[in-house]
């Protein structure tokens, strides 16, 4: 750390705790070892470490650093609300002052989340698989042999109806997969959530809110369902983490100069 830099307070998560005590160890910020902290309101608290107080870039090492931070909280507390990453106080009072704010939004959250973690689950598509679906399709074979030889000028209009045909195809394996794989899952997690796929061969991207006493059970029917879909997908399971698609605690932070 450099000389000129003032010394703040770096949030990592909310906890519900009537311990003063606990402790969760240390994380590495800005090459320095800090230890993990806690801030108390009434059975509310905030997991915190002294830091620079600077704009945190969303970098691979900085985004590992707050991760690893909520993940050691999650070995000791299974009350966990995760808090946006970067977020850094001039003061452990103004840090307080926030928790008191937060606590009213806390104490709701507290009930739902308790004891539960978050699971993630991304389905790609292999690319001989999804392409046998989109080859193997007679409107698709037709389309494509009506562009073949021609100019690219000259077949533009039906490259484009090509590629509409072929992403409504894909549109389609997505329903499937939702029925045959989300929502079996959904059925065992507390809640679910399918965010938008990244790229064009996913197929899912899904979250799961499960009970820590289900996890077993989720984990045993990722298997079951990643064993009939082997040879078509590739399954990215991922966690336990905190509850990131089902809290939105997200702090407006002034900037640091």
């Amino acid at each position: 750390m450099s000389s000129d830099e003032k010394m703040g307070v770096y949030i990592f998560c909310g906890i519900q705790t009537d311990d003063e005590e606990q402790d969760f160890g240390s994380v590495v910020i800005e090459g320095e070892e800090r230890k993990l902290y806690t801030l108390h309101y009434r059975d509310a608290g905030i997991v915190a470490a002294d830091a620079p107080v600077k704009i945190y870039r969303p970098s691979k090492e900085n985004l590992l650093m707050h991760q690893n931070a909520v993940s050691l909280v999650m070995k000791k507390n299974d009350t966990v609300i995760p808090v946006s990453f970067g977020n850094v106080f001039h003061s452990k009072g103004d840090a307080e002052v926030l928790l008191e704010n937060l606590y009213p939004q806390f104490s709701e959250l507290f009930p739902a989340i308790k004891g539960k973690v978050e699971l993630g689950l991304k389905v790609v598509g292999k690319k001989d698989w999804l392409e046998s679906q989109v080859s193997g399709n007679e409107k698709i074979e037709k389309m494509a042999q009506a562009v073949k030889g021609k100019s690219e000028a000259a077949s533009y209009y039906e490259r484009i109806q090509l590629g509409g045909a072929a992403q409504k195809i894909v549109s389609s394996l997505q329903k499937d997969i939702k029925q045959e794989i989300f929502q079996p899952l959904g059925e065992i997690a507390e809640a679910s959530r399918a965010n938008d796929p990244i790229g064009e061969k996913m197929l899912l991207n899904a979250a799961f809110l499960v009970d820590r006493d289900k996890e077993a059970a989720f984990d045993e029917k990722v298997n079951e369902l990643h064993e009939q879909w082997k040879d078509k997908a590739e399954f990215n399971y991922s966690g336990p983490w905190a509850a990131y698609n089902f809290v939105n605690i997200r702090l407006k932070v002034e900037e640091a100069q």
